[in-house]
């Protein structure tokens, strides 16, 4: 097993950046995947029934088939949860998406079988290109493999791919590939006395 952990801190790090006005922002937008019609049902049926406590899970699942998304069998996804666009998500058999999770999916999230994303984990496809004056976007799919557990409160960054039968812990952030049987910890805090 391979044990992958980040730490916070350590040096100072110089940033150049462009001046921006985000007032000025006329950047591309991104490939929503549908039209105007599907974007506005979509969010307003997920917001008055799909991430409501009284909706069935059989009935979310449902849902997301509606609306384009490939649901595997046998898939348990708890209320709280969003998800941006369905149409851009790929969930395999057996797996559970815990209460309160956000799928910022601007681009494409495939998650596989046998996953279990915990409460309150952030998967986020999209970003900006921080260098760009009119701060255009820089979206990136996320994979995460078979077998997976990310874990409450964690964060998956676009562009990742984590690999088979990993763990990400509790509160981590994952912002580059993870190989699979790895073990992710959050960054371990330091005690010390005065």
């Amino acid at each position: 097993m391979i044990i992958v952990r980040f730490f916070a801190g350590g040096g100072n790090v110089s940033i150049t950046q462009p001046d921006r006005s985000l007032a000025a922002r006329r950047g591309r937008s991104y490939d929503k995947g549908r039209g105007l019609g599907a974007q506005i049902l979509w969010v307003a049926m997920s917001t008055l029934v799909f991430t409501q406590v009284w909706c069935p899970n059989r009935l979310r699942c449902a849902m997301l088939r509606w609306f384009g998304a490939q649901i595997g069998d046998n898939v348990l996804i708890r209320h709280r949860v969003t998800v941006q666009w369905p149409w851009k998500l790929s969930i395999g058999n057996n797996s559970w998406i815990g209460t309160g999770s956000e799928l910022l999916n601007l681009d494409q999230i495939v998650i596989g079988s046998d996953v279990c994303i915990s409460q309150h984990v952030f998967l986020c496809t999209g970003s900006h290109d921080r260098t760009s004056p009119t701060f255009e976007f820089d979206n990136a799919p996320i994979t995460i493999e078979d077998g997976v557990w990310v874990c409450a409160r964690s964060t998956v960054l676009r562009g990742v791919r984590i690999g088979a039968n990993s763990v990400v812990g509790a509160t981590s952030l994952v912002h580059r590939d993870i190989p699979p049987d790895s073990l992710v910890q959050a960054a371990l805090p330091v005690v010390s006395r005065m």
